[in-house]
């Protein structure tokens, strides 16, 4: 195949810019001025690399953020291509054709700390596409246009329980389960089948805002519930047992709490189980990346404890398989509620993925989610000892954390009052994006600041954790 298009990409080596972004921003400045048009073909990763005399990695890093914001497509045993689609642009400006062209404002940031998203770069996606195609062309096609069933394929769900019963110590079937398109949608589905305009959800504060807008948006009220280094605060949820009747439901994360990484300890799990049997209210448990532990095994959720009368378990294989499958699925032995959540899931996705499902099912039973999970949790341990490391050297005098013992963030608390707006302004002009702890709270200022290295590079960790002990008085 022919490729046209000549680099001219200048290398600063001692610029503050990360050089896969520089590459990156070099191939939009083209495509910009119109150098290279919708539907070029680009030079592949490995003679890329070779002619700027950089590490195909570092190719590699620059396409993935070209792809991601929507500068390039790519086609499968063809290459990447410039995208028919651009991004939404804000100004037009004369190329070097003389046609007008777009000029995009936009922030590029060296370092962007994010929610805690795993590193796509070592999910099985490749297995995941040879799965999909074997399974597409497996099942005839009159198969595959059929409508689905609303709680997903039934071979799917009875893996998933199967994971759920031996792993995580639940005792659970298919019919117990729902599949979803993501954690959010199951969040969304519990909310509008279980709660009404009457109804209090507690909920912990710091946490999960996009939870809350789903259960506001079924019309409950929201309780705030203190965090402190062991959970939750039962006190918080006995005095608003005490005051509010109608409480139907309390929200919680307990294995690493978000955004704070603590554990529920086991005397508040425990004494929440018995406080909701005795006022009969729902545990929502959201068990976001009980995947990722670094220790021997994770702690067992909730819902697995057989005293334990009401819940709406939360699980997602997003994270497990790759970022952009939206996969998620529901547990609850509510009989009334899972068939409410099964009618309104027939009402806005009929369809569902059961294509994926299968897929997904295929690696579960090759064995290559084990494998893969294995090597993620040993990389992502070594990942979180070096962001321990970089916190040890640039900002053991600034901040107090706890080691996190799973997922793929750290929490750091400023041991002297913090101006975050300034602080963000600061990092921004360095080339940093934190996300504020406004993002996390209800009602009271968050001290604390959420500190991600999943996907992060080493190399962008450093710069990041050092640009923050610069900024941090």
């Amino acid at each position: 195949m022919l490729r046209p298009w000549k680099l001219e990409i200048r290398i600063d080596k001692h610029s503050d810019k990360a050089i896969y972004m520089q590459i990156a921003d070099a191939i939009i400045a083209d495509i910009q001025i119109g150098r290279l048009a919708t539907g070029s073909v680009l030079p592949g990763s490995r003679s890329m690399a070779e002619y700027l005399g950089v590490n195909r990695n570092t190719v590699v890093e620059a396409l993935h953020v070209l792809i991601n914001e929507g500068w390039l497509v790519t086609k499968e045993r063809k290459g990447s291509f410039v995208s028919d689609v651009l991004p939404v642009l804000s100004k037009q400006s004369i190329g070097l054709t003389g046609v007008k062209v777009p000029i995009i404002e936009r922030e590029h940031y060296q370092v962007s700390f994010d929610d805690g998203h795993p590193d796509s770069q070592i999910a099985p996606v490749a297995a995941l596409a040879r799965a999909y195609r074997q399974i597409f062309n497996r099942k005839s096609k009159w198969q595959m246009m059929g409508y689905a069933n609303e709680f997903g394929d039934e071979s799917f769900r009875k893996a998933i329980a199967n994971m759920l019963n031996h792993q995580r110590g639940m005792q659970v079937d298919e019919q117990e389960m729902c599949v979803t398109r993501g954690s959010q949608m199951a969040m969304y589905l519990t909310a509008q089948c279980l709660l009404g305009s009457n109804d209090y959800v507690m909920i912990e504060d710091p946490g999960y805002k996009p939870a809350w807008k789903a259960f506001e948006s079924a019309g409950a009220t929201l309780l705030p519930l203190r965090i402190d280094q062991d959970g939750l605060l039962i006190e918080d949820v006995v005095r608003y047992l005490e005051i509010y009747d109608t409480i139907k439901a309390i929200y919680i994360t307990p294995h690493h709490q978000y955004p704070t990484t603590v554990p529920l300890s086991l005397q508040r799990r425990l004494e929440l189980i018995r406080l909701s049997n005795m006022y009969g209210f729902t545990i929502i448990e959201d068990d976001y990346d009980n995947e990722f532990h670094f220790g021997y095994r994770p702690i067992l959720p909730l819902s697995s404890y057989r005293e334990l009368e009401n819940y709406v378990y939360i699980g997602t294989m997003s994270k497990v398989v790759a970022p952009a499958l939206r996969i998620g699925y529901l547990v609850t032995k509510n009989v009334s509620l899972i068939e409410k959540i099964g009618a309104l899931r027939k009402i806005i996705d009929v369809q569902g993925d059961s294509i994926m499902e299968q897929a997904v099912l295929q690696l579960i039973e090759d064995g290559t989610i084990k494998r893969h999970l294995k090597k993620a949790q040993a990389y992502y341990k070594d990942k979180r000892n070096f962001t321990n490391g970089l916190l040890e050297k640039y900002l053991t005098e600034k901040v107090d954390y706890l080691i996190p013992e799973g997922g793929m963030a750290f929490w750091i608390v400023p041991k002297r009052e913090v101006n975050w707006a300034v602080v963000d302004k600061q990092l921004r002009s360095k080339s940093v994006k934190i996300i504020l702890p406004d993002a996390y709270s209800f009602d009271r200022p968050v001290k604390g600041l959420r500190l991600s290295y999943g996907s992060l590079t080493e190399e962008q960790l450093e710069l990041g954790v050092l640009r923050l002990a610069e900024v941090l008085s």
